[in-house]
């Protein structure tokens, strides 16, 4: 049985992939910082596969060490999911708090290195690493620079490790706009509800997931788009 380890998952893009994998009878281990919400979400998906769900922060050493330890010796993929948005509503750079704007850091590109760092010893040839990413990461909207700055360092981030190794498929995946709570947070108090749901999103990652894509940054919506014309 093939196993995943999937930040962020008591919600959004995280859990509807964790979905879609135990579907596909892979084991999980995931995380979320919300204790309550993450343990509906292993109950559910328990139902399905075997599931080892760790409530904390993935910035936090010992909690990225327990996520590495409940998955042992073999990973064969790691979805660095969890993300932080900044403050709602977000702030300007002229007056973006800097020890914030670290925390954002620290969660979004830090904790996702850190992770890989751990998991690169335990994946065989041809594992996966999923970063997901984010259009603020490459186009420049007044008031994303802290979020949209930390995903762009993401990338490059995960281009560089697919370089180092290219025995593995390292993935900088764009999902677009989704109906989550971050989103709702990136937008206070605008009515959301014309964004489609994260599930639409997990087409395009289930195809760098279980085909041979070469490593590289892919949008997740023009991946199910492709393959489903191909059909």
């Amino acid at each position: 049985m093939p196993l995943a380890i999937i930040t962020g998952s008591s919600r959004g893009l995280g859990l509807a992939v964790a979905r879609a994998l135990a579907e596909r009878q892979w084991a999980l281990v995931i995380d979320a910082r919300g204790g309550r919400e993450l343990e509906r979400a292993a109950r559910e998906l328990g139902t399905v596969t075997e599931v080892v769900a760790i409530a904390g922060d993935v910035a936090d050493d010992w909690h990225r060490g327990a996520l590495a330890d409940a998955a042992g010796e073999h990973v064969d993929l790691l979805v660095n999911n969890a993300s932080m948005l900044g403050p709602s509503p977000q702030p300007p750079l002229g007056r973006y708090p800097l020890e914030v704007l670290e925390r954002v850091y620290r969660v979004n590109v830090l904790a996702p290195v850190a992770l890989a760092q751990l998991v690169l010893p335990r994946m065989p040839d041809g594992g996966t690493i999923i970063n997901v990413s984010s259009d603020a990461a490459v186009e420049s909207y007044a008031g994303w620079g802290g979020y949209g700055s930390s995903k762009a360092a993401l990338d490059q981030l995960s281009a560089i490790l697919a370089e180092e190794h290219p025995t593995l498929r390292i993935y900088a995946v764009d999902p677009g706009d989704m109906r989550t709570q971050m989103h709702q947070d990136a937008f206070p108090g605008e009515d959301i509800s014309d964004r489609p749901p994260p599930e639409d999103s997990v087409p395009g990652l289930l195809t760098l997931i279980e085909g041979d894509l070469p490593s590289g940054r892919y949008r997740a919506r023009e991946l199910a788009a492709a393959e489903s014309i191909a059909r």
